[in-house]
């Protein structure tokens, strides 16, 4: 029995480490990469402070979107154009994502604006989770690797484990416990 098992892990471990391949090595790569995004601007633009923090926001929406459009590389003729807006009331900013990845940071004071830097976290992150390619890949190609990834992880395990306990067994047959 175990022989046979022993068989069976190596096959899946042989080959389910093939399947892994690629899929993998774009989580890990990815992964890698939104582990420093804070500290890498080219993934993403470090987040700027106004220099007036925590006071009521001066700016409306409306502005944000008048802001938002004097930027050229931003695109944005409409609010169609603008992905999200995260406002940071402590920093003094709210940064405004558009649908083409660029970022604008505004100043909620003076309605200023403090940086204009194309952000690619977010593309980084959909190639991390497959939503890149598109939602059937996320769930019948990611999370099957993901799955397979953990019996590789259990199989590799298992075949650590193998030398050890023939060891244990050896030595318990010749001291003849």
């Amino acid at each position: 029995m175990a022989r046979n098992l022993n068989w069976w892990t190596r096959k899946l471990h042989r080959w389910g480490a093939i399947v892994t391949a690629v899929p993998l090595l774009l989580v890990i790569g990815s992964g890698l990469l939104l582990q420093v995004k804070k500290q890498v601007e080219w993934v993403q633009p470090p987040t700027k402070k106004s220099a007036v923090k925590n006071e009521t926001p001066q700016q409306t929406w409306a502005n944000l979107l008048t802001i938002a459009t004097t930027v050229e590389e931003a695109d944005v003729t409409s609010w169609e154009d603008i992905d999200r807006i995260d406002v940071r009331p402590s920093k003094g900013i709210a940064k405004v994502q558009c649908v083409n990845r660029w970022e604008l940071q505004i100043d909620l004071t003076s309605g200023q604006l403090l940086s204009s830097t194309y952000r690619r976290s977010d593309f980084i992150e959909s190639l991390h989770d497959g939503s890149f390619f598109s939602d059937g890949a996320k769930l019948w190609v990611f999370l099957p690797n993901g799955l397979l990834l953990l019996a590789l992880w259990g199989t590799g395990m298992w075949l650590w484990w193998i030398p050890f306990a023939a060891k244990r067994k050896k030595k318990q047959r010749t001291t003849g416990e």
